[in-house]
């Protein structure tokens, strides 16, 4: 009687996290459309992905407690950062890539906006790996793909936006292929160092909200909002993390 009053008493005590969740949510979403509507949407980038980050932590303390949220986030944000600077300064492992002066605030040439995308993005994927694939490689590979699906829309936007620029063209709207097996590569780094943290648990369907929303606002977006459209982003990158979230959403709702 006393473990079931604990339990209910800290799902009380955390549902403050979900309600901010939820709004972090909310703004972002605004703050997407806005851009959308903007004659220079980078100006958004840093707030967008700033309520991402927020949002993701919110809806992970809701289910693991906020220091398990904090730590898994903070070691997704560092693991991201790391690759990131080892990307710039020698290639590995995505490919000769360089980033503008657009975003700031830059620490070794890498906007620390970008390392907190790999934090709330890598949370979000995590908790679509959790709902679909038992603890272990399974769930390592799953939230692997699921991350890298992102990156489908995140570099095609990010490159037309001119925040950064490849060494070559690649044969996806000028990326190369190095760079999604590097995304693979670090994402699944990210997947085993969010597990271990969070102890092999699932992470709820807040966060698999937020990788929902991602996945829908991004297709729209280059299907219909981008001046041009981009048809084949649009498709590549809605049919791929649907298909991630369609099968989280089906494993969520039969449990």
């Amino acid at each position: 009687m006393r473990q079931t009053r604990s339990g209910q008493e800290r799902r009380a005590a955390l549902r403050p996290a979900r309600v901010l969740g939820v709004l972090f949510l909310v703004a972002m979403m605004g703050c997407q459309v806005a851009s959308g509507l903007d004659a220079r949407p980078e100006r958004l980038t840093t707030v967008i992905v700033a309520l991402l980050a927020a949002c993701a932590v919110a809806f992970a303390a809701d289910v693991w407690g906020a220091g398990r949220a904090v730590a898994a986030f903070g070691t997704a944000v560092l693991i991201g950062y790391t690759a990131e600077l080892a990307g710039v300064s020698t290639g590995f492992p995505f490919g000769e890539y360089r980033y503008s002066g657009v975003l700031w605030p830059q620490v070794g040439g890498v906007p620390v906006v970008v390392a907190l995308a790999w934090g709330g993005m890598g949370l979000a994927a995590y908790a679509v790996a959790a709902a679909i694939a038992p603890a272990g490689w399974a769930r390592t590979f799953a939230g692997a793909g699921a991350l890298t699906a992102w990156d489908l829309f995140l570099d095609p936007q990010m490159v037309r936006l001119g925040l950064w620029t490849w060494a070559q063209d690649g044969f996806y709207r000028g990326i190369p292929l190095s760079n999604f097996a590097g995304w693979l590569l670090v994402s699944a780094l990210v997947m085993l160092a969010v597990g271990h943290i969070c102890g092999g648990a699932e992470a709820g369907r807040g966060l698999l909200a937020l990788y929902t929303v991602m996945a829908v606002m991004e297709t729209v977006a280059f299907a219909a909002v981008f001046d041009p459209p981009d048809a084949l982003v649009a498709v590549a990158g809605g049919i791929t993390m649907g298909a991630f979230a369609a099968q989280a959403w089906r494993r969520s709702w039969q449990r």
